[in-house]
């Protein structure tokens, strides 16, 4: 497969997944349109980049669908100098489009060797910081952020996140419930968070967000 084949599946991922489902932000688009995702997958599964599915990596780890991270990127609609908590960085592409976008970005991954991947992909970027640590704790020492970005689908949005956002910090999200992903939205405000969901999407699970379970007799 050629950098001009990757380049065509580039542009007919947007123009039958991402236009036709709500993307259609000109920054967006052009930071997706610019950024190689097949760099951010194993050799052997590059030719799967731009499907409309998860691809799989390691450790029971997926990149998310390239319609949900960009759906998650529209409603969270991030400014150039915002300050993003990016949570399931996995090997680097939602981190890459948010500095495309002109925000200084966190992004924690707790899975070492996709970390590792991540780092090296990004070496040259500016604007980035990379954690190693649990999904589920972000990072307060580099806070307090204006966006909290979930690159995944989660079951339960703990405080410990929440907690990191400015007030007014607004938080995108999936939320993962019986078998369903909802996409969501919320801000944090200074009495407290909420969400919405905005559209069924696939997205893929990530470690430590799992409801606790409720004692029954």
């Amino acid at each position: 497969m050629t950098e001009q084949n990757f380049r065509a599946m580039r542009r007919a991922m947007v123009e039958s997944q991402l236009r036709t489902n709500d993307v259609n932000d000109p920054e967006i688009i052009e930071a997706i349109l610019a950024e190689p995702r097949e760099n951010y997958l194993p050799p052997e599964r590059r030719d799967a980049a731009y499907i409309d599915r998860a691809v799989p990596l390691i450790a029971g780890r997926a990149l998310n669908p390239p319609l949900a991270t960009a759906r998650l990127i529209a409603a969270a609609a991030p400014r150039a100098g915002e300050r993003v908590l990016l949570i399931g960085s996995a090997t680097g592409y939602a981190a890459a489009l948010l500095a495309r976008l002109g925000c200084d970005v966190v992004a924690v991954e707790e899975e070492a060797s996709l970390a590792a991947h991540a780092k090296a992909q990004l070496a040259d970027w500016a604007g980035i910081t990379l954690v190693t640590g649990p999904l589920a704790q972000g990072a307060k020492k580099d806070g307090p952020y204006d966006i909290l970005f979930v690159d995944g689908a989660v079951e339960e949005l703990g405080d410990t996140l929440i907690d990191q956002l400015k007030v007014d910090g607004r938080a995108v999200f999936a939320r993962a419930d019986r078998g369903v992903t909802r996409l969501c939205v919320g801000t944090r405000t200074a009495g407290g968070f909420g969400a919405r969901a905005f559209v069924d999407s696939e997205a893929v699970p990530l470690p430590g967000f799992a409801k606790p379970k409720s004692f029954t007799f």
